[in-house]
């Protein structure tokens, strides 16, 4: 898998490169290019900021139940090493039975709410994707840009600040799909961020 992940990436550089070195040479008729982040874009408008927060509340009580799994087989665990001297071998079997059989569980359950959030969440960035792509595309047109790359996606060695659209469209997509917060329009993100970090089920 690394492999075809590094070779699909130099390909898309050998492709890339000479379009975005002819790009940067070219003269104003000739269009213009720009370089953005579209994952930390997704994640700065105020839908996907929205999005994120609402699947960390929709999992969070099965994030609760791993930890209570946790904390049970913690408890017998302690209780196997601080009682060893006193329990009895059966009492120690069955302990340690039902410790294994909790351990079984809480990774079934991790895997599966896993499974399900990295489901749910690359449908609603899916989602956001499709409609900033329009975004990109149309704000490409009425200014001229002739390649938009994603710099996180495309090996990009140099490109000058100015070119960075990152935040532009941001601005764009939050005016044209403005999120309900509480009744009142949500306020276009200011500047992009970092990509939340994923919640992950313990």
């Amino acid at each position: 898998m690394k492999n075809r992940s590094l070779a699909l990436t130099v390909l898309l550089a050998v492709l890339v490169g000479p379009l975005f070195l002819r790009a940067q040479n070219a003269t104003p008729s000739q269009g213009k290019i720009g370089v953005l982040n579209i994952q930390a874009a997704i994640a700065s408008t105020a839908e996907g900021k929205k999005v994120i927060a609402d699947l960390q509340k929709k999992y969070q009580p099965r994030q609760q139940e791993l930890q209570r799994l946790q904390q049970e087989i913690q408890s017998i665990q302690d209780q196997l090493t601080k009682q060893s001297a006193t329990l009895s071998e059966e009492e120690q079997g069955r302990l340690s039975r039902d410790a294994e059989e909790k351990q079984k569980q809480l990774k079934r359950s991790a895997e599966d709410a896993q499974n399900d959030f990295n489901h749910d969440r690359d449908e609603v960035i899916n989602h956001i994707g499709q409609k900033m792509v329009r975004v990109i595309a149309d704000y490409s047109q009425q200014n001229g840009f002739t390649l938009v790359l994603d710099g996180a996606q495309i090996p990009i060695y140099y490109a000058a600040p100015d070119l960075d659209l990152t935040q532009e469209i941001v601005k764009r997509y939050d005016v044209a799909n403005p999120v309900a917060d509480a009744g009142t329009p949500a306020k276009p993100a200011t500047r992009p961020a970092a990509p939340p970090s994923t919640p992950q089920p313990k």
